[in-house]
Order: structure tokens, then C-alpha cells, then sequence
């Protein structure tokens, strides 16, 4: 019998920095809208906080890959 796959479901895989970006994005508007309460409002910033974190971690994981093909490119061209 083969083993379980330890692959999450498809509804708990991380988002994508686009998605992180959108739920930002929405998160902003809530805050600027001034409809929620203190509480809701302080809920949301930290939300907010914890998604940029990640999404920055994101971010220099690609820069850093797009260094390294870059260098990977420019020893090909030597």
C-alpha cells in the first residue's frame, strides 16, 4: 500500500505573491473605508503585516533568482 501523500490539498497551498498582493490590496481599502470597528481595524493591519513580511520574503527570493540566472547567463556568454 503506498504511502499517503504529504502534498497539501489544493485549498490549503500557500498563496501566490498575486494573491498575497490582491488580499493587501483589499485590506487597504477596509482600513480606508472607515467602516470597521477598532478592533476589526487592528485585526486587519495585523493581517496586513504578517502578508507584506511574507510577500517581501517572496520578493527577495525571485530577486535572488533572477541574480542567479543572470550570472548563470553571463558565464554562458564568456
Amino acid at each position: 500500500m503506498a504511502a499517503p501523500s504529504k502534498k497539501k490539498p489544493s485549498s490549503e497551498e500557500e498563496p501566490t505573491f498575486d494573491e498575497r498582493l490582491a488580499r493587501l490590496e483589499k485590506l487597504v481599502a477596509e482600513l480606508e473605508g472607515g467602516e470597521l470597528t477598532l478592533e476589526d481595524s487592528l485585526a486587519r493591519y495585523g493581517e496586513g503585516v504578517k502578508i507584506l513580511r511574507v510577500a517581501r520574503e517572496q520578493l527577495e527570493g525571485y530577486r535572488r533568482k533572477v541574480e542567479e540566472l543572470s550570472a548563470d547567463s553571463a558565464d554562458g556568454d564568456v
